[in-house]
């Protein structure tokens, strides 16, 4: 698409498009003088709970199973993951059809916060502590934990839950190592707003509810949709966190 535009194929209301355009609906798009048929794309928003040993990629050379292969079938759009798991990290993930939120969620700018639980072996000292909280320089650059918790246990059992607002890759994992700490369990509970909670299982998804979807996209800075809401009456369960 990028390569058509900087070839100039693509008009926008007349006019050769150049790269960053932004276009609304009712755009009339012309790729090579042909008109492009566009429809407007039902927003949709779900959870979903990550096992280990899936991707977050539509497609793998080594043919591993896909997070995409257990998410919802949709009639038109496609699925974005707000972030991304590594192969054997657990938890929260979320999707959307609104690109524009996806990318606000995770650019580096919005200082989305993300908080994960981490089972560690080695000797955790509160020095230790002190510098991951301050900062640690990695290969691509500074980083650091917002919070470290000491969630429990003792030995190759010891938990803490930490959070960060940046979603480099292996981050998590990679502050630890720089401390000489392996960590052998790392699972995702919260994004931006959004907890995981412990009723849905591993494996399985949920649509957002009305409440939740507004505060993914206020924590984004963005002007939340109108929703339809088709939530029966009752008090709906709340996953997220006020700010």
């Amino acid at each position: 698409m990028e390569q058509w535009i900087t070839d100039g194929r693509i008009k926008v209301n007349g006019e050769v498009a150049t790269l960053g355009d932004r276009i609304e609906a009712h755009d009339k798009i012309l790729v090579d003088n042909r008109p492009l048929k566009t429809e407007n794309i039902p927003l949709k928003w779900i959870m979903y709970h990550k096992p280990e040993g899936q991707i977050c990629s539509r497609n793998d050379p080594e043919q591993r199973d896909s997070v995409f292969n257990h998410v919802p079938d949709l009639k038109s759009g496609r699925w974005v993951n707000i972030g991304r798991l590594d192969y054997n990290t657990t938890g929260l993930l979320l999707f959307t059809t609104d690109g524009e939120l996806a990318h606000r969620m995770m650019h580096p700018s919005s200082e989305i916060e993300r908080e994960y639980a981490v089972r560690v072996s080695g000797e955790v000292t509160p020095e230790i502590l002190q510098r991951l909280r301050q900062g640690v320089e990695l290969d691509d650059g500074m980083a650091r934990f917002l919070t470290v918790h000491d969630a429990g246990g003792q030995g190759r059992n010891h938990w803490y839950h930490v959070v960060l607002a940046e979603g480099r890759n292996r981050e998590v994992r990679r502050l630890w190592e720089s401390q000489d700490i392996t960590v052998s369990r790392l699972h995702r509970i919260r994004y931006g707003p959004l907890l995981l909670g412990r009723a849905l299982r591993k494996g399985k998804f949920r649509s957002l509810e009305d409440e939740e979807v507004m505060a993914l996209y206020r924590s984004a800075g963005m002007k939340p949709p109108a929703i339809k809401s088709t939530r029966k009456t009752g008090k709906p369960k709340r996953s997220y966190r006020r700010r």
